[in-house]
């Protein structure tokens, strides 16, 4: 199977039944993301335990692609620590947006399929959604909703 087949696979896959699609009661921080272009929307749910992630979710409406990167972030990010959801954010915004940063896909697992998106520029704020609301809520608790704009 080739990157095109899973990454079709992987995504529909998550976005028929995203993991972590729900609401955390007693979240420790709290954010909205919107694109305006095509009109995604989540809410991020981040329950922290010191510096670590203990918990993840999100709620909202979205593309498919959208939905599935949420999903698969949220899968990813369970359970790291700031720092290293920090690290994961840029080693993703590198994959999502830069030409020839496909040198090690392995580490990152099932995020790899996501590099598919870089083919369709329009796509890539829909990938990137809810990474960046995952970085303003890591960095600036409290922030307003996140825009793509």
């Amino acid at each position: 199977m080739d990157l095109k087949d899973l990454y079709q696979d992987v995504i529909v896959d998550h976005n028929r039944s995203p993991r972590n699609f729900r609401r955390i009661a007693d979240a420790s921080r709290t954010l909205e993301g919107f694109n305006p272009l095509c009109g995604d929307k989540l809410t991020l749910y981040l329950k922290l335990d010191g510096d670590r992630i203990s918990d993840l979710s999100f709620e909202g409406s979205g593309c498919a692609i959208s939905v599935a990167s949420a999903s698969l972030m949220t899968e990813r990010v369970k359970g790291k620590t700031v720092r290293e959801a920090e690290h994961l954010f840029d080693r993703m915004h590198d994959l999502l947006t830069r030409d020839n940063v496909n040198a090690d896909l392995e580490p990152l697992g099932k995020l790899a399929v996501l590099s598919g998106v870089r083919e369709y520029p329009s796509r890539v704020k829909c990938a990137t959604l809810c990474w960046h609301t995952l970085k303003n809520v890591l960095e600036h608790p409290g922030n307003p909703p996140v825009s793509t704009e």
